[in-house]
């Protein structure tokens, strides 16, 4: 039996992926024009284009459920909106963060001799965004963009210590807290109950509570309203990070912590 084709030859459902890509084509053409001004009207965007009205506002309505453009019922005009604001001030917020970090985790790796991370949080994950490797034989290593679970991850617990029991109840609330060793505090009690440690100590503990054998040691990353942004952390084997080298290192870590804030115009919120 002859395959039914569509237009040129196209199997079904072609046209329906190009007719996808040129809405998406458009709606960021749109976006660029409004970003490039203080506000355009549709017929200001009509005009640059050559998009009929009714397409220009149904991409623009599209656009406007997920705040990526506003709209003033007053003026008829389109702005930029506040998503789009957040999306671009993180993108330059990590960018920074990134490039800032690298001297600091470079001289955490040398004074521990372990391996140096930058992690942030992001949706009730920890998601690691740059590392400094230990040159040990046996070291910790985590890819840049890996994910791992806030509740087992030095890093991810360092930055729930930054926030209310409350607002971890929240955020948790849908998660399931992940069994990974018999150390693991997979239970909201054991949990908030070893961040207020956090909080009294000033730098968290991944104590084999992810992998047998590896511990962590992390302490949060400001801004400059002295939310926290991330942690900054060194991961290596428990059998160079023994108790009494952990009560050596927390501090260090810390101290990098708080020198990171400032390079980056952030402040610890005690000191606001």
């Amino acid at each position: 039996m002859e395959q039914t084709k569509g237009k040129r030859g196209r199997k079904p459902g072609a046209n329906s992926s190009t007719s996808s890509v040129q809405v998406l084509d458009r709606s960021l053409a749109l976006f660029s024009l409004l970003a490039q001004r203080d506000g355009a009207t549709l017929t200001d965007l009509t005009d640059q284009t050559g998009l009929a009205p009714s397409t220009i506002h149904r991409l623009l309505t599209s656009l406007a459920s997920h705040g990526m453009v506003a709209h003033d019922p007053d003026t008829g005009e389109w702005t930029i909106g506040v998503k789009a604001f957040e999306i671009g001030n993180a993108f330059l917020r990590f960018r920074k963060l990134g490039t800032i970090s690298r001297p600091f985790l470079k001289r955490l790796m040398d004074e521990s001799g372990e391996t140096a991370n930058i992690g942030i949080e992001d949706d009730g994950d920890v998601v690691f965004i740059s590392q400094v490797e230990s040159h040990a034989p046996m070291r910790a290593f985590f890819r840049p963009g890996r994910r791992g679970a806030i509740h087992a991850s030095g890093i991810g617990k360092a930055i729930l210590a930054t926030w209310s029991d409350t607002e971890i109840a929240k955020l948790l609330a849908s998660k399931t807290l992940t069994h990974f060793t018999e150390r693991t505090l997979d239970t909201l009690p054991s949990l908030i109950k070893n961040i207020q440690e956090i909080r009294n100590r000033g730098w968290s503990v991944d104590d084999e509570e992810h992998t047998l054998g590896m511990r962590c040691i992390a302490a949060p990353l400001f801004n400059e309203y002295g939310e926290a942004i991330g942690g900054i952390s060194v991961s290596g084997p428990t059998v160079r990070i023994d108790d009494k080298r952990l009560k050596i290192l927390g501090p260090v870590v810390r101290r990098t912590a708080d020198e990171l804030t400032r390079a980056v115009g952030g402040h610890r919120p005690e000191e606001s």
